[in-house]
């Protein structure tokens, strides 16, 4: 299968509508694309034309994009690129969409704070919670802990 995947650094141009689906959550949202060239003679950096598309999320990233972007954002979206022809009232227009895979703050033009996300509860009622594993590295001098399971050796 191929698919054009491609990586799209722009501003959030309109504010992110989101809707609850029987399929699930989906948002979709204007990315504003506007290439920057050196103008020589001005010695200035200037805009260029303006690409615009619509990016479309589902599921849990489109309840992350939903509630962390607002207008103006600086951001980088990963996706698929679909591009479709329709006709409107006799005249024919293309549209280029982005079925997105990631979204997030370009960190190139400011900061962000990331807050994870919960996640809704998928185990079965009265199903025992896998614990977390222990990530923490070990004091210096403290004794190692031992193994939960073992293999057995042949």
């Amino acid at each position: 299968m191929n698919e054009t995947i491609i990586c799209a650094v722009g501003n959030v141009a309109t504010q992110p509508v989101y809707r609850e689906l029987p399929a699930g959550p989906s948002a979709r949202f204007r990315l504003a694309v506007t290439s920057r060239y050196l103008d020589r003679g001005k010695n200035e950096w200037t805009d260029g034309h303006t690409n615009f598309f619509t990016v479309w999320a589902n599921r849990q990233l489109a309840t992350n994009a939903a509630a962390s972007l607002n207008v103006g954002d600086p951001v980088v979206v990963q996706g698929r690129l679909k591009v479709r022809a329709e006709v409107r009232e006799g005249q024919s227009r293309t549209f280029a969409d982005i079925d997105a895979s990631a979204i997030g703050h370009d960190l190139a033009r400011g900061t962000s704070a990331f807050r994870r996300a919960a996640r809704p509860e998928t185990a079965a009622a009265g199903a025992p919670a896998r614990p977390e594993p222990d990530w923490e590295t070990p004091l210096a001098g403290a004794e190692p802990q031992q193994a939960v399971e073992t293999l057995p050796v042949t």
